[in-house]
């Protein structure tokens, strides 16, 4: 032990802790990018404080449904639309998507609205096609962990959306969005749209706390998919407040125009109406939770009938 000038013992420095040990997610942990990231999606930003809301139905099907749904998802607030032109479905049998000519019918929604458009890619052959259309390219549930897929979006100049897998742990799922950030694609967007459990009641099991778990671990901005979480349109409305009471950065909901006609998921779709209530409901209290919806102008404003099915 060493002394000072008066012959007083001085104790010894204090070993400096270990260095933190980056995680195998290693671009998309925060302790190498502390900050949150912002996704920009041509206007909107997805991260910030504008809570975006991405709506529209879950399959393209004729223009009428696919413009007519669009224009009224614009009209209640939705920042961005949605729709699938690719669908992956469990059996061959079922509507598989109307593939280029769906994203024809997209690009005239965007053309319509003004808004921007996220769809499904599934292959890695059709990845030039749908960049060419979409403005978000979304990687389902089944194709979270489809690694050639991600390798190739990581070169895409366009934002990824990156569905949580249905078994997926919150550390699988950044390791997923690790293949986008390492291949040179930073802009991604993490979904958290409900996990496969013992539980029957609902089509998923939304894990809210997910958000909370994502948000600690990475910079990544996160939202929630509350109508394939649940499988029921009359629980999206409950579940999209506790996704913004929750930390989450937005929401994609289903709308369609009639529910009753449509060839995929119509038991989870909103009502255009429904949806424009939802929409004030949470314009209305995003400000508590240190957000807001500024593409509410009026809660009272009226859908226009541009001629689609309603």
């Amino acid at each position: 032990m060493t002394t000072n000038t008066e012959n007083q013992p001085i104790a010894p420095a204090a070993p400096a802790p270990p260095a933190k040990k980056l995680p195998a997610y290693k671009q998309a942990s925060r302790l190498t990018h502390p900050e949150n990231s912002i996704v920009k999606v041509g206007s909107q930003s997805v991260g910030g404080t504008e809570f975006v809301v991405m709506a529209g139905p879950c399959s393209v099907e004729a223009d009428p449904q696919m413009l007519g749904t669009a224009w009224d998802v614009k009209m209640a607030g939705a920042h961005i639309i949605r729709g699938g032109a690719f669908k992956p479905r469990s059996s061959p049998y079922s509507f598989q998507g109307l593939a280029e000519e769906g994203l024809k019918m997209l690009a005239k929604a965007r053309e319509l609205t003004g808004l921007g458009i996220v769809t499904e890619v599934m292959d890695s052959s059709d990845v030039d096609l749908v960049e060419a259309y979409a403005d978000i390219l979304q990687v389902g549930a089944r194709n979270s962990q489809n690694f050639s897929l991600l390798k190739r979006l990581s070169k895409s100049r366009k934002p990824i959306l990156l569905k949580r897998g249905l078994m997926n742990t919150v550390e699988e799922l950044l390791c997923s969005a690790e293949y986008l950030l390492a291949g040179g694609n930073e802009s991604v967007i993490l979904c958290e749209r409900g996990i496969r459990t013992f539980e029957t009641s609902t089509r998923n099991t939304l894990d809210i706390s997910s958000v909370l778990a994502i948000k600690e671990r990475s910079h990544l901005p996160v939202i929630i998919d509350p109508s394939h979480a649940s499988g029921k349109a009359h629980y999206v409305a409950p579940l999209s407040k506790a996704a913004l009471a929750v930390g989450a950065d937005g929401l994609m909901i289903e709308v369609h125009c009639a529910p009753e006609l449509a060839l995929c998921d119509g038991e989870e779709s909103l009502v255009p109406e429904t949806f424009r209530e939802l929409m004030a409901e949470l314009a209305e209290l995003a400000p508590h939770f240190g957000r807001r919806i500024s593409t509410i102008k009026n809660p009272d404003i009226k859908l226009a009938d541009q001629g689609g099915q309603r």
